[in-house]
């Protein structure tokens, strides 16, 4: 049945927003256009969107433009490149762009350049790319000068969010070829900001986009991301006001120091806490002699102590979550601690003994040294101290640098990995469709054709977004009793900048993303 649906009912949430921010600073800007540093542990992999999923996209938010974007404070898809988007039936979605738009070589963003931004993922399909976000994707028309039409393989309400995260940034044709990556390490977008230089490992430098017709109000001129391996490094160059501000790889104990503004390496010193949808969870390869077991996966449920970990390990800047889906989205669960209860190490003893296992399990559990901060170690060797604490595993951790650790956990040589996820959009869909089927994000193929063939399928018919809880209330069902994936903590959000620096509260998204345009130099404070 034909029919035609606004943008609106495709939201995730009708009541929640993800940017519950503390407002320290009225939205007046000060300070003048001078350049503002910003420091993060998140550098990205490439530069071009098509090969990467991860945390490239903090930059690519503020170089690349999209169709749709999420403004501070909504968590519904609104225009940026488009004029407006629709759905025009169960499975057209169309999008007429704003007129006169430039790429930043000069080059026209018509409907051809949206066409071929997009479908170049498709053809590329890099391995660390995002082309698993377009599954639903069959083809991209174009309708004159301005006009896209998306021809869905089935109907797919998510779609919208999709055309809204850097995954589909617009590029221009001439610089980036269809079917491969672009290799002069180049940028060429018209996003909020241009980049003038970058350096890996050491900075990238952004400078205003004069041609640049979105959404966004720049409240500076100029940033300057700072790359650092070290959070510890890092806060020692905001305290020596070497940066301004601080995004990405600020540990617990960084925030809790941070937090005593008391002392007087402090006082000119701010936190900023902003509800967080990040999760971190362990994966399980089912190609593993002893993780393939389901016994011994549901062991390991039954006796890690999430609020021991986060205790001990996060002081209060996360909490214990027993679902795939955190809190604050549609479909959250406490499924874990319905079937596992608290921990338990008899109860996991029984467990392994029912499947004839009466000897230490030895497993290597593996994790990313650079990508989540410092506190990524200090979390598995607690894990590691409670596996064996209890008798029924002898654990070995082991760490590496986070493109080496991709290497590794998407060859299959890992028997357990941790990782973490910050959403591509506030949607259940995307807590549990990335890490499931034959093909997913995390190279360890997870079967399960209740989940991918059923419910995901059923709840993408769903315009209503908030009506999915049912599906994803069953799909949870099921991963608890599989324990292919573990949640472990939901985390919170934390910037940490000079006190003369104004905006904060506003600049992350609903992603997770630092909105760098919102950031401004106080004229006086």
């Amino acid at each position: 049945m034909f029919y035609r649906t606004c943008l609106q009912s495709t939201a995730a949430l009708a009541s929640i927003s993800l940017l519950a921010g503390c407002g320290l600073f009225s939205d007046a800007q000060g300070g003048g256009d001078q350049k503002i540093t910003v420091g993060t542990t998140s550098e990205p992999t490439t530069l071009d969107p098509a090969a990467a999923w991860d945390g490239s996209w903090e930059l690519y938010r503020n170089v690349y433009q999209t169709l749709l974007s999420f403004p501070t404070d909504s968590t519904l898809p609104q225009p940026d490149a488009a004029q407006r988007c629709e759905f025009t039936g169960p499975k057209v979605y169309e999008c007429t762009l704003k007129p006169g738009l430039l790429f930043s070589n000069g080059e026209k963003l018509n409907a051809e350049a949206v066409k071929h931004s997009i479908t170049r993922v498709q053809h590329i399909s890099s391995r660390n790319g995002p082309s698993k976000l377009l599954t639903s994707l069959g083809s991209v028309q174009t309708d004159g000068e301005l006009k896209v039409k998306f021809f869905l393989k089935a109907s797919d309400a998510t779609f919208p969010f999709v055309l809204a995260t850097p995954a589909t940034s617009l590029v221009a044709p001439e610089e980036y070829p269809a079917t491969q990556l672009r290799k002069d390490g180049g940028v060429t977008g018209s996003g909020p900001y241009k980049l003038s230089s970058y350096t890996k490992g050491e900075k990238a430098e952004l400078v205003k986009n004069g041609s640049y017709r979105g959404f966004a109000r720049l409240k500076n001129d100029a940033i300057t991301i700072r790359y650092f391996r070290d959070s510890e490094i890092m806060i020692g160059a905001l305290k020596r006001k070497k940066i301004d501000a601080t995004f990405r790889g600020l540990s617990a104990t960084d925030v809790a120091d941070l937090q005593q503004s008391k002392l007087p390496q402090n006082k000119n010193l701010q936190v900023i806490e902003t509800v967080g949808a990040d999760i971190r969870y362990l994966v399980f390869n089912p190609k593993d002699p002893m993780a393939g077991k389901t016994s011994v996966r549901r062991a390991i449920a039954q006796i890690i102590d999430r609020g021991a970990l986060i205790s001990k390990v996060y002081k209060g800047t996360a909490e214990p979550l027993y679902s795939m889906i955190p809190r604050g989205i549609t479909g959250h669960s406490t499924q874990f601690f319905d079937v596992y209860g608290e921990p338990d190490a008899s109860k996991a003893k029984k467990i392994l003994e029912r499947d004839g296992i009466t000897e230490p399990v030895e497993l290597t559990l593996w994790y990313t040294t650079d990508r989540y901060g410092a506190g990524t170690g200090i979390e598995f060797n607690a894990i590691k101290q409670q596996l064996e604490a209890s008798g029924l595993f002898k654990i070995t951790v082991k760490g590496k640098p986070e493109a080496e650790f991709q290497k590794g956990y998407q060859s299959g040589t890992y028997p357990v990995f941790g990782r973490g996820w910050f959403p591509d959009f506030p949607d259940p869909d995307n807590f549990i469709a990335p890490f499931v089927g034959e093909q997913n994000v995390l190279s360890t193929p997870y079967v399960n054709d209740e989940i991918t063939k059923e419910l995901l399928p059923q709840s993408r018919t769903e315009t209503d977004r908030g009506a999915v809880a049912k599906y994803f209330e069953d799909v949870q069902k099921i991963l608890a009793k599989d324990v292919r994936l573990l949640p472990l903590w939901q985390g919170k959000v934390y910037i940490a900048a000079n006190k003369e620096i104004g905006g904060s509260e506003r600049a992350v998204d609903p992603q997770a993303i630092m909105q760098m345009w919102e950031l401004y130099r106080k004229a006086s404070w």
